[in-house]
């Protein structure tokens, strides 16, 4: 007999590359240590990297034993629909989304990924990778590189490469806090210094490396590049991209950011306890500002910026309640 579920909130797994940072130490409270830390993976169903429960009576629990003693209770009826199964291993069924937290403090390699049915034909032991990131702070002149130059062509590019000068022909902006950028498979992008963000996607770690800015890793090479296959996998006539505009929802305090195939974003401003999820469908909150309680949430803790809660699909309505100030948030789920 297993115990009934209630929100989760998950212990958090740190990844260390070179262009990390502190902010995730200092500026979302995360226990990283006194060394830089790129990533922190909130919500995670990965071979080598699982989400383990924090408090109450199913804490030590993996997100992967939660799926395999639960099943419809926790991802909702649908499950069969929403599960990524790697490509190379359609049995082993993982949770379909990844949630994590991104400090670069120094500019990012520029890469691409392929979608679900380039990973299929090349055998990849992952679906391929969407994703979207949501701007949480933003040192003034910072960049984001995504999608190409208006009018470049598979021909410039290349020759671009041979040349070492492709960074010329990327889009970039720079953004402010808020900013949610959305990134489908094929789509050529970076985060610059100074960026921290939250990012929702696939569950996926296939990633095609195209420039790295001459840098070499920790070994003192310089990292591999995947030239064939990002070459192959760009979206060349996708041209520019910019964020998102957020469309209001009729009758909530929410705006819609994103609505894919892989995911949907609301955004929620609310000062008032507000009601969610009851729907039969998992939920993800991703706290920004603000501190909220969930009465249900067996850590009894206060939720704030850098926060995560899952909630199972099997709950009633869960009332977030703002504490002392105006709360937002994301609500993660698929449709």
């Amino acid at each position: 007999m297993h115990p009934p579920l209630y929100p989760l909130r998950f212990q958090p797994i740190f990844q260390r590359y070179l262009w990390g940072g502190h902010r995730l130490r200092t500026g979302l409270g995360k226990p990283t240590g006194p060394q830089p830390c790129a990533e922190s993976w909130e919500i995670c169903d990965r071979p080598h990297a699982q989400s383990i429960v924090r408090a109450g009576p199913l804490a030590g629990r993996s997100l992967r034993e939660l799926i395999e003693q639960y099943g419809p209770q926790l991802l909702g009826p649908t499950t069969e629909d929403i599960y990524a199964p790697p490509i190379a291993c359609p049995t082993n069924r993982r949770f379909p989304l990844l949630v994590k937290f991104l400090d670069a403090a120094q500019t990012t390699s520029v890469q691409v990924h392929p979608d679900d049915a380039q990973a299929a034909q090349w055998n990849l032991p992952d679906p391929g990778k969407t994703e979207a990131w949501i701007v949480l702070a933003a040192d003034p002149g910072s960049l984001i590189y995504a999608g190409l130059l208006p009018g470049v062509d598979e021909k410039q590019f290349r020759q671009a490469i041979q040349k070492g000068s492709c960074a010329e022909l990327l889009h970039r902006f720079e953004p402010k806090v808020g900013d949610c950028i959305f990134l489908p498979a094929g789509t050529i992008h970076a985060l610059g210094g100074g960026l921290l963000v939250a990012e929702i996607q696939q569950n996926s770690d296939l990633t095609f490396r195209l420039y790295d800015w001459g840098r070499v890793g920790p070994d003192g090479n310089p990292r591999p590049l995947h030239l064939a296959q990002a070459l192959a996998t760009i979206r060349f006539p996708q041209g520019p991209v910019f964020p998102q505009t957020p469309q209001p929802l009729p009758q909530k305090k929410a705006t819609q950011l994103i609505q894919c195939p892989y995911f949907t974003i609301h955004q929620w401003q609310i000062d008032q306890p507000q009601p969610l999820g009851g729907d039969g469908r998992f939920h993800l909150f991703v706290f920004l500002q603000g501190h909220a309680a969930v009465e249900t949430d067996a850590s009894g803790a206060l939720l704030g910026p850098g926060d995560c809660l899952f909630l199972p699909a099997c709950l009633a309505p869960t009332p977030i309640r703002p504490h002392a100030e105006k709360l937002t948030f994301l609500d993660v789920f698929i449709a």
